[in-house]
């Protein structure tokens, strides 16, 4: 009883040390005061200023696009991959998983300094396909590893179930591979697109002078505090966590689902 309450109590703590300066920023971005920490009363006038400001929706816009298209890339070419380790043989399965790695265990800064050389040697450098591919780079690791435990998880006898039952490889995979494991690329594509949606360091080497991110644009907003763009970054921020509380929410309802059956079935 004592571990458990000590235990509650760490979790709390942990918890309570990481949301904290969010969800202040959250109740601060419904007061219009300029000085961050100073209230002047419930108001929602960062927001409507935020819509106001086509600036900023504009810069959105951009952000989003980016980090669904990288995701989207990164999800086909991450789940083929995935499936390619898992099928191939131990010694090739383990030498290209490491490989696939190197981006997740490197240090951020010199994977934009070496992209940014590749993209320079290439004469490709601080183009919008550039930093698109640079997006890729980054984001792809972390759809395998999503995909990956899927596989591991999965009847390895369906695949083979299928081929005898007269279907090709390519439908076997279409039909029985890709539904048991889509859970973990759909995990994979969210995970994508909020680590391109987060990303400063690889996007401020490799982007083009035209395109500003939402991490750069809050970036150079704060480097110059005189701007009054910076309060409504407030409101854009509480929005960016809502949603994606929300889509955490979401995509935890099937599993949590798929557990109660599982425990139905079982009891």
């Amino acid at each position: 009883m004592v571990k458990k309450i000590v235990k509650g109590v760490i979790l709390a703590v942990g918890l309570l040390f990481i949301y904290t300066p969010i969800l202040l920023l959250v109740v601060f971005s419904f007061t219009p005061a300029t000085t961050l920490g100073v209230w002047e009363g419930f108001s929602f006038d960062l927001y409507v200023q935020l819509v106001g400001n086509a600036q900023i929706m504009n810069i959105v816009k951009d952000t989003v696009i980016l980090a669904v298209l990288a995701a989207a890339v990164s999800t086909v070419l991450g789940t083929l991959g995935a499936i390619g380790i898992f099928y191939s043989k131990k010694k090739t399965a383990n030498a290209v998983s490491a490989v696939s790695r190197i981006p997740v265990i490197n240090a951020e800064v010199v994977t934009a300094m070496s992209l940014a050389l590749l993209f320079v040697a290439l004469t490709m450098y601080k183009t919008y396909v550039s930093l698109l591919i640079s997006h890729v780079v980054i984001t792809l690791p972390f759809v395998v590893l999503s995909v990956i435990p899927k596989l591991k998880q999965m009847d390895p006898n369906l695949y083979e179930a299928a081929l005898d039952l007269g279907a090709t490889p390519t439908k076997a995979l279409f039909k029985v591979v890709l539904p048991e494991i889509l859970p973990g690329v759909l995990s994979g594509f969210m995970l994508a697109v909020t680590l391109s949606l987060d990303d400063y360091i690889v996007t401020a080497f490799v982007k083009p002078d035209w395109f500003d991110s939402i991490s750069t644009y809050v970036y150079n907003s704060i480097k110059v505090p005189q701007q009054s763009a910076v309060p409504q970054l407030r409101a854009l921020s509480a929005i960016i966590f809502v949603l994606i509380i929300v889509a955490v929410l979401v995509m935890n309802i099937p599993k949590n689902k798929q557990k109660n059956r599982f425990k139905e079935k079982i009891d």
